[in-house]
């Protein structure tokens, strides 16, 4: 089947986009009327300062998340629409405290880093020891050999970057031949650093066989990584090592940069680490659930979608409190324009997402009703940008209905979108990959990239100031939009699928938070974890 990729110009009515009024290619008073409360008199300023700079961070099984679910269901019953936290498993509760790492010697020096999630801390104590570089080994019994060395340390078990700028910097500033020179010699450090872990014979994965946790058997101090985003001042502080009893620490380039090469050098670097958290056991963890109810076809469902859970390095502010800011604003404004919808219209703000799509997964196994007559899903998870592709997912005659939709939209939002015929399915990336797999029509809102990979994705620069606030409100502003013509539309969305007999072909990732999914074929529909084991220690 051809691809097509049609700009929104071509399709909609070629009104030149001169005012907000000139842009609306039909009279419909309901979309004037979601323009002027979603452009006009937006709450997404008040809604995100909350949620980033108060609510914070939400951790799936910490305290953070549990009162973000709570505060969302506050705001929608201000607003008179039915709220509930809905419980789909549980998993390790856990709850950061501070984290503090200094150099003490050869020189002193407080430095960038914080203790990874899901990590024990040094239970309230200044704990103080040497840093030293993880050695080369020939191989896994030369490790075991060396391991008493590791006690009372600190081990440096990431690789040390030979520059802590940015690519774009070489790009602008350096000759071909020294950033051909610099990536260079960076692949073979990552090369030769990755076979140095590999002989160890353990991992800095997943599980029990992880290096960190024989590191801490071995009565290491602590276990220091690195992982940077390449971009400035900038680590990636999502997940664990995975040590029971010992804290896992995340430095920044600039500064675990310094302590190796001071170790590497024989110059003695000591490190003082303080840092605090709690294990709460296994806790409940929810999906937020509003609905305003339909009133010809109840028994049929749009629905809003947006993973509410984020790392906790920052704010997670972009990834993903944007994607719950971009739901909650269109409810709000579906709510005021448009009280009476002919379909049942449903929000979820979806738990575990970063564990694996569990809170989704979760709910599309236990509300098999909204999945077998759901009309359409829309899915935002990729940062603070514009939205400006939207696929039909695989789903061979969906894109007439989002070229309808499309086409009665203002100009003034619309003129950037690309859509995409038909698309392939998600690969598993983001939450419509949980209602795509049984065929439902899930559609991912694709958005302005603003370094989101590089600056704020799972890092500790996640926070309010990132927000592009007129690109939010054009997101939330066309989400309700299209979720009041999807509800509107006298026809059904059909469900044929994208055929891939010719064979499988790869496809182009998309990047953090959309799911390149490698060869085109059909996911499959992955059951929810719905409990901790995954964390079991």
């Amino acid at each position: 089947m051809r691809r097509l990729a049609l700009s929104i110009a071509c399709i909609a009515t070629a009104v030149p986009a001169m005012s907000a009024a000139q842009s609306f290619p039909s009279s419909d008073p309901v979309l004037r009327r979601m323009w002027a409360l979603g452009m006009d008199s937006s709450q997404v300023y008040t809604l995100a300062q909350v949620l980033s700079d108060s609510v914070g961070p939400r951790l799936t099984g910490t305290p953070g998340i549990k009162r973000g679910n709570d505060w969302l269901v506050s705001r929608y019953s201000a607003w008179g629409i039915p709220a509930r936290n809905e419980q789909y498993g549980t998993w390790k509760g856990w709850q950061r405290g501070i984290s503090h790492i200094d150099l003490i010697a050869p020189r002193v020096r407080t430095l960038e880093g914080m203790m990874l999630a899901w990590s024990p801390g040094t239970g309230g104590k200044d704990v103080t020891g040497s840093a030293v570089i993880l050695p080369e080994f020939a191989d896994s019994n030369a490790f075991v050999r060396w391991l008493p060395e590791a006690k009372g340390k600190f081990v440096l078990i990431s690789v040390l970057q030979p520059t802590c700028r940015p690519d774009a910097d070489w790009e602008q500033f350096a000759t071909k031949e020294s950033f051909d020179k610099l990536k260079d010699d960076r692949n073979k450090a990552v090369v030769a650093w990755g076979k140095r872990i590999a002989n160890t014979g353990y991992t800095v994965g997943l599980g029990t066989g992880t290096l960190g946790r024989r590191l801490e058997q071995a009565g290491a101090a602590g276990v220091i990584a690195s992982r940077w985003s390449n971009g400035w001042g900038v680590q990636k502080v999502f997940g664990s090592l995975y040590q029971e009893r010992v804290p896992a620490i995340d430095i920044g380039c600039e500064d675990y940069g310094l302590v190796y090469r001071l170790a590497e050098a024989g110059q003695g670097p000591m490190l003082r680490v303080r840092s605090e958290s709690q294990f709460l056991g296994d806790v409940p963890v929810f999906n937020t659930i509003a609905e305003i109810k339909g009133s010809a076809k109840p028994n049929e469902f749009v629905v809003l979608s947006a993973h509410f859970d984020s790392w906790d390095g920052g704010s997670g502010t972009t990834d993903n409190g944007t994607g719950t800011i971009t739901m909650l604003e269109a409810m709000r404004i579906l709510k005021l324009a448009y009280p009476n919808p002919k379909r049942t219209i449903i929000v979820g703000h979806w738990s575990g997402e970063e564990q694996g799509l569990n809170g989704s997964r979760a709910w599309a196994e236990d509300h098999k009703e909204v999945v077998s007559g759901l009309q359409a899903l829309f899915n935002q998870d990729n940062g603070t940008g514009r939205v400006v592709n939207l696929s039909s997912s695989g789903l061979s005659k969906a894109g007439g209905n989002l070229a309808r939709w499309i086409a009665q939209i203002p100009t003034d939002i619309t003129q950037n979108i690309t859509l995409r015929f038909p698309g392939d399915p998600p690969g598993g990336g983001s939450d419509n990959a949980s209602f795509i797999c049984y065929g439902a029509p899930g559609f991912g809102l694709g958005a302005l990239n603003w370094n989101y990979g590089t600056y704020t994705w799972h890092t500790q620069r996640d926070t309010f100031d990132k927000i592009v606030f007129d690109d939010l409100k054009n997101n939330a502003t066309l989400t309700a939009m299209l979720v009041y013509l999807a509800s509107e539309d006298p026809e059904t969305v059909a469900r044929d699928r994208r055929s891939f007999d010719r064979g499988s072909r790869p496809s182009a990732t998309s990047g953090p938070g959309q799911g390149g999914q490698g060869p085109q074929t059909w996911p499959a529909c992955t059951p929810p974890q719905r409990d901790a084991s995954r964390y079991s220690r």
